[in-house]
């Protein structure tokens, strides 16, 4: 479930900042979403398949993905 997405607000702006969800088990798989620096993720911002795969990588902390971190997007 690697997601990826363009950064891109309604605005325009570019996003800084991403909440990544490493997988437990494979460390190169995981699922990274645009958010604040204090990692508030706009919803209505994202597509519906990142939206979905943000929801289940929430769910799934502890069992398939580590608690997220937030990360400069370089």
């Amino acid at each position: 479930m690697n997601s990826r997405t363009s950064r891109l607000l309604a605005t325009g702006s570019t996003l800084a900042h991403e909440l990544r969800f490493v997988s437990l088990y494979d460390p190169g798989r995981g699922v990274a979403v645009p958010c604040d620096e204090c990692g508030k993720v706009d919803l209505d911002s994202l597509t519906e398949s990142l939206r979905n795969a943000y929801f289940g990588a929430r769910a799934l902390v502890g069992r398939e993905y580590r608690y997220p971190t937030v990360q400069l997007v370089h």
